[in-house]
């Protein structure tokens, strides 16, 4: 049984919900059931009355070299915990299906003729427009890890984000996998890695 780390932010954690986190989060958890894996559980409420769903359960599984994030809110925080043990079990689903069985099939790498490099026309599509108040509110530091485009890809899903930073492991470059607006994915590389591939 995979050991469930659980904490509360800006508030305290009943009983009740230690409980109810074991089993939904739980029982989630066992639908890729390996090790290592590791799970952490934070609850906290956000102190703006002006939100409704002020109650957020996010949950962070750390499995092999992998990591899956979901967060969910209501204004409920019982239906928060449902809710993301339902978003936990689909991603581990996902990353079963594209990282596990996948290997089963295809020892070797599948190309992606779906990732496309970034040239000047299309460039335009990844730059939100930015308001002149705009400024750095955030620094995030990051471990690049080695690891292929189709691994990246995965992150990428498994997270839930637009964009993934990753090694390129055959090149040793840092390359960035985003969602396109209009479907698929796009690849930014350096140009030292551009010109090398031709």
């Amino acid at each position: 049984m995979v050991d469930i780390k659980i904490s509360g932010r800006k508030m305290s954690v009943s009983d009740g919900m230690r409980e109810r986190v074991n089993e939904k989060i739980g029982e989630a958890l066992r639908v890729f059931e390996v090790q290592p894996m590791t799970c952490d559980v934070v609850l906290r409420v956000d102190k703006n009355p002006s939100n409704p769903d002020r109650r957020t359960c996010e949950v962070t599984v750390y499995v092999r070299d992998s990591v899956v994030r979901v967060t969910a809110s209501s204004n409920d925080m019982n239906v928060a915990i449902d809710d993301a043990a339902d978003k936990v079990e689909r991603q581990l689903r996902k990353y079963k299906t594209k990282v596990v069985d996948k290997r089963k099939r295809s020892p070797r790498g599948l190309a992606h003729p779906e990732l496309e490099a970034v040239t000047a026309e299309n460039l335009a599509d990844l730059i939100e427009p930015a308001d002149e108040d705009d400024q750095l509110v955030r620094e995030k530091i990051i471990e690049l890890t080695p690891m292929t485009e189709e691994e990246a890809l995965v992150q990428t899903d498994l997270l839930g984000h637009d964009f993934y930073v990753f090694e390129n492991a055959t090149t040793g470059l840092v390359n960035v996998i985003y969602h396109r607006h209009n479907g698929g994915y796009g690849i930014i590389k350096p140009r030292i890695e551009s010109e090398d591939d031709e």
